[in-house]
């Protein structure tokens, strides 16, 4: 292993993208942050190095921990940061948000028949 890598390739191999291609436009749009600041995908990321990322579902804040350029497990790929206290306690409360959201389409299996696209239409008015 070595002691930098692209923030692309981290952001991928620590699992918070599913493609490198997804990591780089993120990063690109300025959903990720190295150390407070935009940055660009080619950045190197070192250990130590405090990252800011949404992607789109969740936001993380973690320090890097550790540098991998090549996607492995998500056993290994948990290794390569640490998640600091505030955003899992943020991340934590937004699931207890989620959880008791209840979606209003929930109960209607496949595509809504007339009647139930009513049905959903009466109960959001």
């Amino acid at each position: 292993m070595t002691d930098t890598t692209r923030i692309d390739k981290w952001c991928w191999a620590a699992r918070f993208f599913k493609t490198r291609s997804l990591a780089t436009d993120a990063i690109e749009r300025g959903r990720v942050k190295l150390n407070g600041e935009r940055t660009k995908p080619a950045h190197s990321v070192k250990p130590g190095d405090l990252l800011q990322i949404d992607n789109g579902a969740t936001e993380w804040q973690v320090h890097v921990t550790g540098i991998a350029d090549k996607r492995g497990s998500a056993a290994i790929a948990a290794t390569l940061y640490a998640e600091t206290e505030d955003s899992l306690q943020r991340r934590q409360a937004g699931a207890e948000q989620q959880r008791l959201f209840r979606e209003p389409a929930s109960r209607i299996k496949g595509r809504p028949t007339k009647r139930d696209r009513r049905l959903l239409d009466r109960s959001s008015q």
